[in-house]
């Protein structure tokens, strides 16, 4: 059986010490968040970023990163991972500085209602009352969405949504280890599902929280790979991760996109685990791979 490289197992190791141990010894969501908030903060200084700015998006809270190029850049919709349940504008500021910085695009991320308080739908509505305020409040500037792993559900179901619901038109969506099968039925789940940071007890109770009915677990904007219509959606880029239990959620959506005649940009990293984007600074091939994702969506965003 492969192993992580030991520098890639350190992260690994390190990154676990500093997550909640959930579904095994911790399942009060009170107990979790404040766990989670307790952890040190990053000893670096976030990137900077010319005007970072906290705005109410018709509701929804949004932190909105301008790189200050030019006035027309393009703007992508980023939705933070952690399961629906963990996460929040603060734990992936940096990340967002950093896309906006390689993209030269205005980020806008979304502050979503979190499961198991406010369980699906809340989470993809409050993302598409974002998208339309940030298409209403930036005009005539190309569109994009984005998210890592719970987060790159939420961003493909805006595509959905977008299209459902006629608009706004969608340039790109970028995907990073995204989240989407609640039946965890693929061989990455059992064959990743203890030690490499995500595990299968995660992924269980982060889906028990999210979705509070048996209906939701096969709606198309739950669960995107449950037989949804992907048709018509915008051309997508998928990260994905080879020790990561949702490996083979984001390589079969990769398959069903390009079933569905949607262009797909797919880059698989073989030797890398769930979250490693964010990971960049402690890991010389993470923050390889994310520069490659950074520059493909800007050049998407810039085509003609």
């Amino acid at each position: 059986m492969n192993r992580p490289d030991p520098d890639v197992q350190a992260v690994i190791d390190l990154a676990t010490a500093g997550f909640p141990p959930l579904a095994t010894e911790m399942t009060d969501i009170a107990e979790v968040r404040a766990f989670f908030a307790a952890r040190p903060a990053p000893a670096a200084a976030p990137p900077p970023v010319a005007r970072v700015t906290d705005e109410d998006a018709d509701g929804v809270p949004v932190r909105v990163y301008d790189p200050g190029v030019h006035e027309t850049a393009p703007v992508i919709v980023f939705c933070h991972g952690g399961g629906f349940v963990l996460c929040d504008l603060d734990s992936h500021d940096p990340f967002c500085r950093a896309l906006a910085l390689a993209t030269e695009a205005t980020v806008v991320s979304v502050d979503y209602r979190r499961a198991p308080e406010h369980p699906f739908p809340a989470a993809p509505e409050d993302a598409y009352t974002a998208l339309l305020w940030t298409a209403a409040t930036f005009p005539g500037r190309r569109l994009a969405v984005a998210g890592d792993s719970a987060g790159a559900n939420l961003a493909t179901v805006l595509t959905l949504l977008s299209r459902d619901r006629g608009g706004p038109e969608i340039a790109c969506q970028a995907l990073y280890y995204p989240m989407l099968d609640p039946t965890r039925s693929r061989a990455s789940h059992r064959e990743n599902a203890q030690g490499y940071f995500l595990t299968a007890d995660h992924l269980r109770w982060y889906w028990d929280g999210y979705l509070s009915s048996p209906v939701d677990r096969t709606s198309p904007y739950a669960a995107p790979l449950a037989g949804a219509d992907l048709t018509g959606l915008p051309p997508a880029q998928l990260v994905t991760a080879g020790f990561d239990p949702l490996r083979d959620d984001g390589l079969a959506y990769a398959e069903a996109l390009t079933a569905a005649g949607v262009p797909v940009d797919a880059r698989h990293h073989a030797g890398m685990f769930h979250g490693f984007l964010s990971m960049a600074g402690a890991l010389p091939a993470a923050a390889k791979a994310r520069a490659t994702a950074f520059a493909a969506l800007r050049r998407a965003l810039t085509a003609s």
